[in-house]
């Protein structure tokens, strides 16, 4: 990549098997590992999920480590392992879905470590599993499967755009209103917010024009005829993700008042066959159960 790119928004794309009729994108975030609260069978469950459904793919959206130091917030005296265990124990437990991961993101916990040691921990997790990096966000244009439009050998095209978050929040519409305001920023189907420790999926809609045109004839009142150049506006879903977090309830989040977070992964399905499906053409999401 040129050096004056490295900043820029840029997209990856990742070529999925054109077998796959119903893609399940599974958000991985805000583990916490190293937080004495972190939840073990909550995230190995969604590991397992990955490990146990073929057609199924994942994303890390930052905040997999603790990453608690002396200037930041958080137990320090608590905290499992160093900062470079906790990077260990992510990579070790990671290492063998990365096949099926498609992209890493920071979250601001290892971000504490990047600004006051200029060492990137996120780097070495994307290095370590071989995934594409991007520490702000991620754009993904991701193909699978094959119909699209009635062609028989041609991939269903779908945009993901994901990134950690930002700020606080403490009601469920503030939380959500951050992911829907990333939507006016850049095009996708679906887009993944993390940081709040909430999981929540709400589908939008919005108009999007179809380059193709036809020509109509308009006969005027004294019977000559005038031609246009004339195309559809054609309504496009995007679903909206806020992403669960793997903490129990108590400690920081007990003291500042906080709610009790959700455990439960969201699913977003999107889907690679057909012309039709039970949740609508476009992605929508369930949770692991």
């Amino acid at each position: 990549m040129t050096e004056d790119l490295k900043g820029e928004l840029i997209y990856y794309q990742i070529d999925l098997d054109p077998d796959i009729k119903l893609l399940k994108t599974v958000p991985i975030s805000d583990a916490h590992y190293g937080n004495y609260l972190f939840s073990p069978s909550n995230f190995n469950r969604t590991i397992q999920y990955l490990t146990d459904t073929w057609d199924a793919v994942g994303f890390l959206n930052g905040d997999l480590c603790e990453s608690t130091l002396k200037s930041s917030k958080g137990d320090i005296f608590k905290q499992v392992g160093t900062p470079q265990d906790q990077r260990d124990w992510m990579i070790e437990k990671l290492y063998p879905i990365r096949k099926k991961l498609l992209g890493i993101t920071d979250g601001n916990h290892e971000n504490r470590i990047y600004n006051e040691t200029g060492i990137d921990i996120t780097a070495d997790i994307a290095t370590a599993l071989d995934l594409p990096y991007r520490a702000g966000g991620m754009l993904l244009k991701v193909t699978f499967g094959r119909g699209n439009n009635r062609m028989p050998n041609a991939p269903y095209v779908y945009w993901d755009y994901f990134t950690h978050g930002y700020g606080g929040a403490r009601t469920s519409g503030a939380k959500a209103v951050k992911v829907e305001r990333s939507s006016t920023y850049v095009h996708a189907n679906a887009y993944f917010m993390s940081h709040d420790h909430v999981s929540n999926a709400a589908p939008a809609n919005y108009l999007l024009p179809d380059n193709r045109t036809h020509e109509e004839t308009r006969v005027k009142t004294d019977g000559s005829t005038v031609k246009f150049k004339v195309g559809r506006v054609n309504s496009q879903r995007k679903i909206l993700v806020k992403t669960n977090a793997f903490l129990k309830w108590g400690g920081y989040s007990e003291r500042g008042g906080y709610s009790p977070v959700d455990l439960y992964t969201p699913i977003v399905y999107m889907q690679g066959s057909g012309n039709s499906f039970e949740y609508g053409r476009y992605p929508c999401a369930r949770a692991i159960i």
